[in-house]
């Protein structure tokens, strides 16, 4: 007696178990691997402000200063007589003294740009010139011009402010001032003073200073 072949659709409880594997919900929802998972909207939305993306070494933002200008006009040195040994000698006692004197500021400086800090006394400088506006155009826009070149994140001469001051200032920016980056600067201030001043008195810069003046008493 011969068999007879059934050609016809399998009931659903005869099919094979490779036909239930690859119709399965549990399979479907794998995709293949050249298929891209969704994108997580939490990592989307707060991706740019996430610190591993937002924060940069030291020698990246270094090397991005050099080769970046800010957006305000530069500042250039203050036209001064040359300093005396006095005062010269002044400046060592106290960093009020120095920042008071317009040529001690440009020999500060000159010596915060070899140290690729420089944006800290430009920063300063210009607080001290947004203080003397009156006009209220001109307020709105040097502040506009302070915040994108020494405030913001993404600026390659952002100088260090800790959260509390840049809060301040980004309640303050719809109705700026004179004195907005008031508490700012004094933080820069202080900066300058604890950290680069010390180094100041150490460096070649003042050295060169006080063996020239020391010449130049002793020749008179």
């Amino acid at each position: 007696m011969m068999d007879i072949l059934y050609t016809g659709p399998v009931p659903a409880d005869r099919e094979s178990p490779m036909t239930r594997s690859e119709t399965s919900p549990s399979r479907a929802q794998h995709p293949s691997p050249s298929q891209k998972p969704n994108t997580c909207c939490f990592c989307w939305c707060c991706c740019c402000s996430c610190s591993c993306l937002t924060v940069r070494s030291e020698d990246d933002k270094r090397g991005r200063r050099k080769t970046q200008e800010t957006k305000l006009e530069p500042f250039p040195c203050e036209t001064c007589p040359k300093p005396t040994m006095e005062e010269i000698k002044l400046w060592a006692q106290s960093f009020d003294k120095l920042m008071k004197n317009p040529a001690g500021r440009n020999k500060f400086r000159e010596f915060l740009r070899t140290e690729y800090s420089e944006e800290n006394m430009l920063f300063w400088l210009a607080c001290e010139d947004l203080k003397k506006e009156i006009n209220k155009s001109a307020i709105e826009e040097k502040t506009r011009l302070i915040y994108e070149d020494y405030i913001s994140i993404l600026s390659p001469k952002e100088v260090s402010l800790d959260s509390r001051v840049r809060e301040v200032i980004n309640r303050r920016l719809q109705d700026p001032t004179p004195h907005i980056f008031e508490d700012a600067q004094l933080q820069i201030y202080t900066l300058m003073h604890r950290d680069s001043y010390p180094r100041f008195l150490n460096s070649s810069v003042y050295r060169s200073l006080v063996q020239g003046g020391s010449r130049s008493s002793s020749e008179s």
